[in-house]
């Protein structure tokens, strides 16, 4: 029941007064034990977040994943000067000359710009190069582990159309606070409610209307890998014809054990266009995945990026001063 539990908070989450309810109901067991399980499962940081996912780029800030080549000795001081900016949610040491991978947001009011951020960095880190590999074109981004074992290899990705909407100060309000981590009790969303004295009708139609604006990806439980047996989860790029670029990225994005598939620029000193963050439980089931997909997907050469080790991974806080705060303490790094 664990496993059906675990996997069915990383699909679509129930946006109702008591969402538990609805899992237990689904799942033919009780409310108490669903959240007695979520519990414990949370306890032992199984489960790293449960909360709104929004898209970075539809909520206007200006995003990047980043490589920076650093000197072995220099890694642990350059590790806290990346991490202390409030828009990196992920940064990997991984094999390879560009041995630091983050990803890096400016907020829609930046002054410095993301170019500028990140040269900035480069110069309090003492970098030796560095690439900014922006998404040219987004094919999938969909964490969900497969940890029944019952999914299917492959998983058809729809391509949804948005609306466009304008925020209101009430759409600003809930993203502030559906982006944190909800509480597994029989009402969580409660505490928001009474917070802006909305109606729960009103909550779940401004979150439906995020959604439907590509605003809010979806509303979901996010596990921690290693902690949920998943030990061995690589980036692995790929050397594609850009002309055929859209064709090959829509191939690997149809692979369920992919949760992230990119088009991103190549430059001189790298050669590989198509990003796909492949999971499985063990190095030997992850690199099997990655044979399979090299047999479907026509690229000049393919390279596994595993990570040895995570420094930071959380989600970005939106609408918060830190951004600000950040650029006023740095901006005069020339």
């Amino acid at each position: 029941m664990k496993q059906e539990i675990l996997s069915r908070i990383q699909k679509k989450f129930p946006l109702v007064a008591r969402p538990f309810k609805v899992i237990a109901d689904e799942l033919g067991t009780t409310e108490d034990e669903v959240l007695t399980i979520l519990n414990e499962e949370k306890k032992a940081n199984i489960i790293r977040q449960t909360s709104a996912i929004f898209d970075t780029k539809r909520l206007g800030y200006k995003s990047s994943l980043v490589a920076f080549k650093i000197p072995q000795e220099k890694i642990s001081e350059a590790i806290k000067i990346i991490n202390s900016h409030p828009g990196v949610s992920h940064n990997y040491e991984r094999n390879h000359d560009f041995n630091i991978w983050f990803t890096m947001a400016v907020a829609p009011d930046s002054i410095l710009g993301l170019d500028k951020t990140i040269e900035i960095l480069a110069k309090l880190t003492e970098a030796d190069e560095y690439i900014m590999l922006p998404t040219l074109k987004l094919f999938k981004i969909n964490v969900k582990l497969n940890t029944t074992g019952k999914d299917e290899k492959k998983e058809k990705v729809k391509k949804v159309v948005h609306t466009e909407i304008e925020l209101t100060p009430l759409h600003h309000e809930i993203i502030k606070r559906a982006q944190y981590d909800i509480e597994f009790v029989e009402e969580p969303f409660k505490k928001i409610i009474t917070e802006l004295d909305i109606d729960y009708d009103t909550f779940f139609s401004i979150l439906q209307e995020l959604q439907d604006a590509g605003i809010m990806r979806r509303f979901a439980s996010i596990l921690n890998h290693r902690k949920a047996g998943f030990n061995a989860n690589a980036m692995v790029v790929w050397d594609v014809d850009e002309e055929r670029g859209e064709e090959i990225g829509e191939k690997a994005a149809a692979f369920s054990a992919v949760s992230h598939c990119y088009l991103r620029p190549k430059y001189p000193n790298w050669p590989y266009n198509l990003f796909t963050m492949v999971h499985g439980k063990t190095t030997e089931e992850t690199n099997g995945i990655i044979q399979e997909m090299a047999s479907e997907i026509e690229s000049k050469s393919h390279m596994p990026l595993y990570s040895s080790r995570e420094f930071k991974k959380v989600r970005i806080e939106y609408f918060t001063p830190a951004f600000s705060e950040w650029e006023e303490e740095n901006k005069n790094v020339a």
